[in-house]
């Protein structure tokens, strides 16, 4: 069984690490998957819709597969192992079907460009899924100890000086 998702968001951290998330229909599941940052531009490009000036890689993909005479007719999320999530593209003919060994972030940025629906096995989503509730308690929590961190206070380099071990007296005093 799969379900159908659509990209959420595309987000970078404050490290410069792309994140792609998905949710269901209602919003009420989300699978978070780090992806590369070209991969994360191709995505963001499509979803505001911007035209570059020369086809990037997903958009060469997109001809050669149209040109072929195939459809890209889904793109699924199958599998999540050691923390690596596993894709299909499904190109479909007037005679076959063929699936695609694809990452998730090349599969998705093509599912985009052609229209062709994301879904996730509900199996990876029952290992990896996160609800709102979750994200809210994970956001709580950040908020908390960033709050915990303002409120420290840091003395100046100064007060960090170690004195001078004397190693005569420690021989002393055994």
């Amino acid at each position: 069984m799969a379900v159908e998702m659509y990209v959420h968001r595309v987000l970078i951290d404050f490290q410069g690490n792309a994140l792609i998330v998905l949710a269901d229909e209602e919003a009420e599941r989300r699978l978070q998957i780090w992806i590369g940052m070209f991969e994360a531009q191709a995505i963001a490009r499509v979803l505001k819709s911007e035209e570059p000036p020369r086809p990037l890689t997903h958009d060469l993909c997109s001809s050669v597969i149209a040109i072929l005479g195939y459809e890209l007719r889904g793109v699924m999320i199958t599998k999540l192992e050691e923390n690596t999530f596993f894709a299909l593209l499904t190109l479909v003919d007037s005679d076959r079907t063929i699936d695609i060994d694809a990452r998730p972030s090349d599969a998705i940025a093509l599912a985009l460009r052609s229209g062709a629906p994301i879904l996730v096995d509900e199996e990876v989503l029952a290992q990896a899924a996160q609800s709102d509730s979750q994200i809210y308690k994970e956001t709580e929590e950040i908020k908390k100890f960033r709050d915990l961190i303002s409120e420290i206070d840091v003395p100046d380099s100064d007060s960090f000086r170690v004195p001078p071990h004397d190693s005569e007296e420690d021989t002393e005093d055994e």
